[in-house]
């Protein structure tokens, strides 16, 4: 009886152990942004995605695992030669990404190592039809022109292309020596172009500069000529002005009473200084011939006078 109860337990353990291999064979779980492709029998089945995921077991199996993030794939360095015959070491990166996991799994053995060797191949094709000056200036078309090659032959291994960038493209020594006399003989031209376009700037602001200063002299000798003619009509205008009123004060002076005795006294006044002026002046003694003349002088200038202060007096 004993020995019937342990055979039982046995067999129930190996069910059990047996149920829960099959459960765990049965059960996968496929991590976010992977894919799994599933043989049956050695045929592919299907592409689990992320999550869980039921298999038969010991028929199904997982042949192949595949990440569905973007992969930097570093390429070899390699030597290429430029349509001017120059070597040219070259390396660069690519990124791709696999976006059919049967392709990638069945249509090429190793699809990595294709767009490698793929990627090294078209670079050397598309530098070979560039200069060596072009390939320094034309990366950005370097790096389309390979994408655009690798990703329409990439199509077929599932993958796909998503940029390439060269990371360093260096030339022989003497190509490097060379560019960098080039580079030179640039920067002194440069300085040479940019010191005379000074010099002739300088020039150019030192002959402006005194035309201006000489526009500015003759501006300020034209207003000074200007406030100096008009200072001088200013003073021979008042002088006349004064004069004018100076002439109206006598003239209304002589219409007044005894106006005419004054300036009979002023005439005679103004005749003796004279004469004794002008004695004074001379070693020689002047004297008129006929003393009576100074009347006669005296009663011409009183005449004159008479005769415009009476039509004013009327």
């Amino acid at each position: 009886m004993f020995s019937i109860v342990d055979g039982v337990s046995v067999i129930a353990i190996v069910i059990l152990v047996v149920a829960i291999t099959f459960v765990i064979k049965a059960i996968k779980v496929v991590p976010q942004q992977n894919a799994w492709v599933v043989e049956r029998l050695g045929k592919f089945h299907a592409a689990l995605q992320p999550g869980l995921n039921i298999v038969v077991p010991f028929i199904d199996r997982v042949a192949y695992k595949h990440s569905l993030k973007e992969v930097p794939l570093d390429t070899p360095s390699q030597v290429c030669i430029t349509k001017d015959n120059t070597q040219l070491q070259v390396d660069g990166v690519l990124y791709f990404q696999v976006t059919d996991p049967q392709r990638a799994s069945y249509g090429a053995s190793n699809y990595i190592l294709a767009i490698t060797q793929l990627a090294q191949t078209t670079l050397r094709s598309v530098i070979g039809k560039l200069e060596l000056d072009r390939t320094f200036e034309e990366r950005e078309f370097i790096n389309h022109s390979v994408v655009s090659a690798i990703d329409e032959a990439a199509m077929n291994w599932g993958v796909k292309v998503l940029r390439y960038e060269i990371k360093d493209i260096t030339p022989p020594n003497a190509i490097l020596h060379a560019m960098q006399q080039q580079i030179t003989a640039e920067r002194e031209k440069r300085a040479l172009i940019a010191s005379s376009e000074g010099r002739k700037q300088e020039q150019i602001n030192i002959a402006t500069g005194e035309r201006e200063a000489q526009i500015a002299r003759s501006e300020g000798e034209k207003m000074a000529q200007i406030n100096i003619a008009q200072g001088e009509a200013g003073a021979v205008l008042a002088v006349a002005e004064a004069t004018a009123r100076a002439i109206q004060m006598v003239a209304e002076t002589i219409r007044q009473p005894g106006g005419i005795e004054a300036v009979n006294l002023r005439v005679a006044d103004r005749y003796v200084d004279a004469f004794g002026n002008l004695a004074k002046t001379n070693n020689t003694l002047i004297v008129p011939a006929n003393l009576a003349d100074v009347s006669s002088l005296i009663s011409a200038a009183m005449t004159v006078v008479k005769s415009q202060t009476v039509p004013a007096a009327r």
